[in-house]
């Protein structure tokens, strides 16, 4: 097992990639519970989505370790599930939902040609490396913006936008206490800090009812979603895959989910790899190459299994800072998601309250790679601050990628230096450009 997953070469012990693998989960499992329930909007049965949900994230999270031994863990993508909800089924598209899946399995297809063409990667080398930082140190402030609206610490304003919340509240007194515990054991260099946090807090908010109590108990899988693609639409002798062309519209979607796929994920390796040690000075994430290709397959798995599109999940960096450094966190991962496949209510115990903690301490880790970023050129500073500001501000990793890279070409065009960037650099950005006005 040393050998195989390289555990002592990367200066770590079995019981870091288990701590590590069991933070990640908790910090992510908010997906068991999250995506079956937006997937029912979308006419997926509950229990077939919870079921594909688990199983989907299961394979791929253990693929991901078993092929490219890094502790990247996947499972369905926010965001790209509200899209199928939404948009695709109860939006202008209005499509079926094996349709749905049959849209985000094709450019699960697509994007794994393109990782194969190795053009996935040649885009990742093309970004100046001020932005790559930029990449990472937005996603730690999206993370923190994540933990501390799911904790009631910011909420919604009328006047201000956002605001600070009560916090005299349950839920805010559960996230405060996860933070204090989180900071206080990260201080202290405790092993498992993170992880402990999240379990004193789902422990302090059961007498303060934040931390719900498991009312049912579901053992039941059922796997009627998978192959969703090739299943034949009710009422019709069509096959779901067959719509996507025989309504070419929909091949628009195949490109926006592809864009959200595409940077979402680059936004996520490099953040991941900084906490976990392989991405070099250079901004460079090492061996990169069969990470793309399992995250682009779980594209298509997800789609295939009915679960929406599966990709690598930015909470891993919560493992990562807890001392994951290998693939065997991720088979830690992988194992509990089966488990829970049949025992879901025990993970919705864990409040965002809870992860709360784990969460804004891995933000202010990932902070900490602003001084690398050269903020006495514009060229590089700016497209830099686009995409620092961007990503929490929309909430979107590819929102703020796209921001970044688009000032930066722009920039560099007005002041003389076309030469100076990289063909791949304004390829990304007209298509960039082109998914915000087709948006």
């Amino acid at each position: 097992m040393d050998s195989f997953f390289k555990i002592s070469e990367r200066k770590s012990t079995i019981g870091n990639e288990i701590i590590g693998g069991l933070t990640t989960f908790l910090a992510m499992a908010y997906i068991i519970a999250v995506n079956p329930n937006m997937l029912v909007v979308a006419g997926v049965p509950f229990d077939a989505a919870l079921t594909a949900t688990c199983f989907g994230a299961a394979i791929m999270t253990i693929a991901m370790g078993l092929i490219a031994n890094r502790p990247i863990a996947l499972a369905s993508g926010m965001g790209i599930n509200a899209i199928v909800a939404y948009t695709l089924c109860l939006g202008g598209a209005a499509v079926d939902w094996r349709v749905a899946m049959a849209i985000v399995f094709l450019e699960g297809i697509v994007i794994l040609i393109l990782v194969a063409c190795g053009l996935r990667k040649a885009v990742m080398d093309a970004i100046p490396v001020s932005l790559r930082h930029a990449i990472g140190i937005g996603i730690g402030l999206f993370i923190a913006f994540i933990g501390l609206k799911g904790g009631g610490i910011i909420v919604a304003n009328e006047s201000t936008i956002l605001g600070l919340g009560d916090l005299s509240a349950p839920v805010a007194i559960v996230s405060l206490i996860a933070i204090a515990v989180a900071v206080v054991l990260q201080v202290l260099n405790v092993k498992g800090g993170l992880l402990i946090s999240i379990i004193v807090a789902t422990i302090a908010g059961i007498p303060l009812g934040v931390t719900p109590l498991p009312s049912s108990w579901s053992f039941g899988l059922d796997f009627s979603a998978f192959a969703a693609p090739f299943q034949t639409i009710p009422g019709t002798d069509t096959m779901a895959i067959a719509q996507v062309f025989l309504q070419p519209a929909l091949l628009l979607f195949v490109f926006s989910l592809l864009m959200s796929d595409f940077f979402d994920t680059m936004g996520t390796v490099v953040a991941v790899g900084e906490q976990a040690d392989f991405v070099d000075e250079n901004g460079d994430v090492k061996d990169i190459q069969p990470i793309l290709m399992v995250d682009s397959a779980a594209a298509a798995v997800g789609g295939f299994v009915g679960a929406s599109s599966v990709t690598s999940f930015v909470e891993s960096t919560s493992g990562a800072a807890a001392g994951a450094r290998t693939g065997l966190s991720n088979l830690v991962v992988g194992i509990l998601f089966v488990i829970f496949a049949f025992a879901s209510p025990i993970i919705g115990m864990v409040s965002s309250s809870a992860t709360c903690g784990a969460l804004v301490v891995v933000g202010y880790l990932m902070l900490s790679d602003v001084i690398n970023i050269d903020w006495t050129r514009i060229e590089f500073a700016f497209p830099a601050f686009a995409t620092i500001m961007g990503i929490p501000m929309t909430y979107s990793i590819t929102n703020g990628i796209g921001f970044g890279f688009i000032s930066y070409c722009v920039i560099m065009l007005v002041t003389g230096k076309v030469r100076e960037v990289k063909p791949l650099m304004w390829v990304a950005a007209i298509a960039f450009l082109a998914m915000f006005i087709l948006s």
